[in-house]
């Protein structure tokens, strides 16, 4: 090995899967009727590949819910030419040039920041593959060899369903759950307190608005979950409302936990500072990549922030690059293992089948981390084939 790997070619390859069965909404949506067709239509993601001269690929995932041609286009026409005959190693170097194209132009969020996350884990992977070495070590190694975690989601039923579900949930070993709330403030209560009376305390209950409340009804609700100790209250309201956020935090005991909808370390800096959260969740294949939420991550620490990574609808390739974070992390505190998908009638199946290589199941609520190269999986080319959209590379 010469000291560098040059990067030969970037690749971008869209994928979808169509939602054919949803019964329930899978969470809180402005405009459910009008736009569930074009937010929960399908499955959708973005595998990156990137070359090296050394004849390593890296391998890497764009997080988004819509257009994945958007994400293409954009690695194609702006990011590629960016890392064509670049060292591989000089992993900040190339991420500042990334920013740097858009960024006087406000593209400091969104659909840009996405398509640099699964460029920028794709060039990590590669950079481990190339020295035999997982990524959590290029990071500085591990603090755990398995990531404790909590069953996601137990998604809108009627409070009596939840309760069934949950004890299903139980069964499998998990005594930790998220639910999603944000269909109604009653049921949301109802919901909680009839989980407390049937398995009490000892259980630890989260819960996820996607940003379904204003502020004074976050506020109602919150108060209400204090008095059931709910271990913390996710995207009570919209993102963009840092002041509400701060507002919350002020006057709530409940932990708040947000940031899987903020993008960058400046992004995460004003959710520090003005919304004064208790626990960050960003998303590795949306907020900027390893080399970003690791900063975010670190930024967190010296706030004494906890870190609790979002995977969502991610692939399993976002879900592998998440593990090499999180046992990284100083300030790690629980992992999200998304036990439902948006339809628990039709899993998703770019969550295990894209790649040869199984994460999970958890045993007893622990889920290993991978220890294989890079990010720890390679790809299933043959899935890949099957859930690709034509013409989605060039």
């Amino acid at each position: 090995m010469s000291g560098e790997i040059k990067i030969l070619d970037v690749k971008a390859i869209a994928l979808e899967v169509p939602i054919t069965r949803m019964d329930n909404p899978p969470e809180s949506l402005p405009y459910y009727q009008e736009l569930k067709a074009i937010v929960f239509g399908s499955y959708k993601s973005v595998v990156v590949k990137v070359f090296g001269e050394n004849s390593v690929v890296g391998i890497g995932e764009c997080m988004t819910r819509l257009s994945p041609g958007a994400l293409v286009n954009i690695i194609n026409d702006v990011l590629k030419p960016i890392l064509i005959g670049k060292d591989a190693f000089d992993t900040e170097v190339i991420w500042e040039e990334m920013y740097g194209t858009m960024r006087q132009r406000g593209h400091s969020k969104g659909y840009f920041i996405e398509a640099m996350s699964g460029v920028d884990i794709a060039i990590w992977d590669l950079k481990g593959k190339t020295l035999h070495k997982p990524v959590h070590k290029l990071l500085g190694g591990k603090f755990i060899e398995s990531a404790e975690c909590y069953a996601s989601s137990v998604r809108f039923k009627r409070p009596k369903e939840v309760v069934s579900e949950v004890k299903a949930i139980v069964d499998e070993g998990y005594s930790k759950v998220k639910l999603k709330i944000g269909r109604g403030e009653e049921e949301d209560i109802e919901a909680v307190k009839l989980l407390r009376d049937e398995f009490g305390y000892s259980m630890t209950i989260m819960v996820d608005a996607n940003s379904g409340y204003s502020v004074n009804s976050a506020l109602r609700i919150g108060r209400k979950l204090e008095k059931y100790e709910v271990y913390w209250f996710e995207e009570p309201i919209p993102p963009d409302n840092l002041p509400g956020y701060r507002e919350l935090t002020t006057k709530l005991d409940i932990p708040i936990a947000a940031g899987e909808s903020e993008f960058t370390r400046y992004g995460f800096r004003d959710l520090f500072e003005i919304g004064r959260i208790s626990i960050v969740q960003p998303n590795v294949g949306r907020a900027g990549g390893i080399s970003e939420v690791k900063k975010i991550i670190a930024m967190a620490s010296a706030y004494g922030i906890e870190y609790a990574p979002h995977t969502g609808s991610s692939s399993g390739l976002t879900v592998a690059a998440e593990l090499q974070l999180a046992a990284s992390a100083s300030n790690f505190l629980i992992y999200e293992h998304m036990r439902s998908a948006w339809s628990n009638e039709q899993p998703n199946p770019l969550g295990r089948e894209i790649m040869n290589e199984a994460i999970g199941p958890p045993v007893k609520s622990k889920i290993a981390i991978p220890t294989g190269y890079g990010i720890g999986v390679t790809l299933n080319e043959e899935a890949i084939s099957r859930y690709r959209i034509s013409d989605s590379t060039r």
